[in-house]
């Protein structure tokens, strides 16, 4: 198709309508899996909670015992004892004491020989190593990190990271182009009409761009934002070429000692810790030991951040104060909120905070869950749009391939909106399917996530379009419906249970599957009576299968 001169009339916003058009659709999959992905990553935690039941069962347990006292310094004590015996020289030593939530979970961690980040858990009581689950025996799972990890870099690596890059470069086009084209936006905004094929689903995704408009600049720009060095990458090699780690300390933490080679025993971290509450007014998380062993060693204490400052701060970083452990003077002390690293670091910390829903707490999650739904709606809206202009038409958009092409865009608008919902709720299924002692059945979910997603694609194109869409969108219903009936055969637990001990994480997400099921449940019967029904369009007209949604 030939893009419109500016000599054509409405020249400039018929050009827009053009980029518009097609720079949407041939995004529009992956961009509609990026978006709903990401949607579903603002509650990954939930999902992972649900996903491993049990921890959540024996957090529950847990949580109608009283707490057992902490002796926090035997815990500091018993951490530096095992990395003294078992890891002298690696080159940083890293305690957690406890986990703010329960007052388990005694970790260290160090750099392994190959600079990786190795980890033990050890018992609060001894300081023996424990097997990786040994206090809870739990299923291996990524959770909803699954859901984190494909939204921006589709578990494909720094690769995957450019991709979604320039996805969300054509998204901002897209927008602009867009908002140029409907003149008439806003007022359209308050316009639906229903039933009227083509007119309404221009009104509803209209009204879901108008309605979703600044979270949808913001969530893309942000996106792009955060990843900038790896997308302009010419500052960082002009900094040093060969060595990513000194560079990485350069921009992170300017002020790291450098070795004397002079010995220096490590000393008590729990005076460190209460300096460190008294200078930042936060809880102390963990300590961090530069050069253990070294004269120029150098504690550093990291603070937890309240459920307040969550709520009332975008910047989430925490109190930090770093010690010299032979003089005991202070190196570095940042406040909570702020950053290392000057005004530069600062904007990026502000920007991945308003990405990721940092703030604000579970209001602006649920926000943040809302407004990913409608733009999530928007896009298929988008896609679905442009085959149902085109039902009924024989042009040659396309030339003599137009009607392959038709079939392709048909094809591709069943498996990524319906069969990538399947292939959401399949991994929730495989999560209960697989038996737990499975070697990498984490990988094994993620692996039944992609293999029902291509098994959604190739049925997109052998049934006829129409059908598709009835069998996928009727095979999510089922899947959502059923997945809690699923959860009490395999682990004996429910929704009513969970709303009884006030597990609400588990519950929601079982809850908000059941809706996500209900609608799906409506849509099915509503695309099948209107195929049952049969196309209402001229006689000379041929219909797209796909236009039965338009009805």
């Amino acid at each position: 198709m030939s893009k419109p001169t500016s000599k054509t009339p409405g020249g400039f916003r018929q050009s827009m309508a053009w980029l518009h058009t097609w720079c949407g659709l041939w995004f529009t999959w992956l961009l509609y899996a990026i978006f709903l992905t990401g949607t579903l990553a603002v509650f990954a935690e939930p999902i992972g909670h649900w996903m491993t039941p049990e921890h959540a069962l024996a957090e529950s347990h847990a949580g109608t015992e009283p707490p057992a006292p902490i002796d926090r310094a035997k815990r500091w004590a018993l951490g530096l004892a095992y990395m003294a015996q078992q890891h002298a020289n690696a080159g940083m030593w890293e305690i957690w004491p406890t986990r703010a939530a329960d007052g388990g979970g005694l970790m260290a961690y160090w750099f392994d020989a190959g600079g990786g980040y190795a980890a033990a858990q050890l018992d609060p009581v001894t300081g023996a190593v424990l097997a990786p689950g040994a206090e809870v025996v739990e299923r291996a799972t990524h959770g909803g990190s699954h859901f984190v990890s494909f939204h921006y870099e589709l578990h494909a690596g720094r690769i995957g990271l450019w991709i979604v890059g320039f996805v969300a470069m054509a998204m901002l086009v897209a927008l602009v182009s867009g908002i140029v084209t409907h003149k008439r936006l806003f007022k359209d905004f308050f316009t639906f009409r229903p039933a009227k094929g083509q007119r309404s689903w221009l009104d509803a995704h209209n009204a879901l761009a108008v309605l979703t408009l600044p979270f949808l600049f913001m969530i893309a720009y942000t996106g792009i934002a955060i990843s900038g060095l790896s997308f302009m990458p010419a500052g960082a090699w002009s900094f040093n070429r060969a060595d990513a780690a000194q560079l990485w300390t350069a921009l992170n933490d300017p002020a790291k000692p450098v070795r004397t080679g002079q010995p220096l025993a490590v000393p008590d971290l729990e005076a460190f810790a209460l300096r460190a509450e008294a200078l930042i007014g936060q809880q102390i998380r963990c300590i961090v030991v530069d050069h253990p062993g070294d004269s120029a060693m150098r504690i550093s204490a990291y603070g937890w951040n309240g459920e307040e400052e969550q709520i009332t701060r975008i910047s989430t970083s925490t109190g930090m104060v770093s010690f010299s452990a032979a003089s005991g003077q202070i190196l570095n002390l940042r406040l909570p909120g702020q950053v290392d690293g000057g005004a530069a670091s600062l904007v990026q910390q502000v920007m991945g905070d308003l990405h990721m829903a940092r703030f604000g707490g579970l209001v602006v999650k649920w926000l943040y869950f809302v407004c990913g739904l409608a733009g999530t709606a928007m896009v298929a809206t988008g896609a679905i749009l442009f085959m149902v202009k085109r039902r009924g038409k024989h042009g040659a958009e396309f030339g003599a391939a137009t009607a392959r092409v038709y079939r392709l865009v048909e094809g591709l608008n069943v498996a990524a909106i319906a069969g990538l919902g399947v292939a959401c709720v399949a991994y929730l299924w495989a999560n209960r399917l697989i038996p737990v002692a499975m070697p990498q059945r984490d990988d094994a979910e993620i692996g039944g996530f992609f293999a029902v997603w291509i098994g959604m694609l190739l049925h997109a194109f052998i049934r006829p379009p129409g059908r598709a869409w009835v069998e996928q969108l009727g095979l999510l219903a089922s899947l959502c419906l059923l997945l809690p009936l699923l959860n009490l055969l395999s682990t004996g637990d429910h929704i009513p249970a969970q709303i009884a001990r006030g597990d609400w994480e588990s519950a929601g997400v079982e809850l908000t599957v059941l809706v996500f099921g209900l609608l799906a449940a409506w849509t099915t019967r509503r695309v099948a009576a209107k195929l049952r029904a049969g196309p209402a369009m001229p006689r000379r007209a041929k219909a797209s299968p796909t236009a039965e949604l338009a009805r």
